[in-house]
């Protein structure tokens, strides 16, 4: 198994990459995500993973190694094999992606183009338990936070305050307490504001 690749970026792509490793050029499947990661410096170091099947040998990478998590929980699910797992990890974060599967958020999956609603819920039945194992409960919601972020946010843009004032004092409410609800949130920067 490559665990990880470290060489010389030949070319890069918003689907693949080319590394060269002593000598070896080495074509890696790459999400957008990755993509959007990737510096356009020479030096590049992937975590990779390496699908064998009769046919083939696909080198897939990833800049961060919880992306590398994901996908492959994302392939021990039937139904989803390697360029649906890549489609899902371009489509939404891999933050997102795991958010969903740990909230039971079938319509965010099913958001992703080609993911229909049976293979939605197969997803999150098979991996919420391993992604809560995996990432630990206090990782999983962090985005959650992100979420309500937002929707406190429209609100008190709804009520007439500026954003960049009522962003500053959402932060410093989600820096100081960990869950808020977005009801707590609003009523919170009200208070601040």
């Amino acid at each position: 198994m490559i665990h990880h690749l470290k060489g010389q970026l030949i070319e890069k792509n918003p689907t693949h990459v080319v590394i060269e490793c002593g000598g070896v050029g080495y074509f890696v499947h790459i999400s957008l995500h990755t993509f959007s990661l990737i510096q356009d410096n020479e030096a590049i170091s992937l975590f990779t993973h390496l699908q064998v099947k009769e046919d083939s040998h696909t080198l897939f990478g990833f800049k961060e190694k919880s992306e590398r998590q994901i996908f492959r929980l994302l392939i021990s699910v039937s139904g989803v094999g390697a360029s649906t797992a890549r489609t899902m990890l371009s489509s939404l974060e891999p933050g997102q992606i795991k958010d969903a599967i740990a909230t039971g958020d079938a319509a965010t999956i099913q958001s992703i183009k080609g993911i229909g609603a049976k293979t939605a819920q197969r997803v999150i039945l098979d991996l919420k338990d391993k992604i809560l194992k995996v990432f630990g409960e206090d990782e999983v919601f962090v985005s959650a936070n992100n979420t309500h972020k937002e929707e406190a946010l429209s609100a008190l843009e709804t009520l007439g305050f500026a954003r960049k004032q009522a962003e500053k004092v959402i932060d410093k409410i989600l820096k100081e307490n960990h869950a808020p609800t977005v009801e707590s949130l609003i009523k919170q920067a009200l208070k601040n504001l």
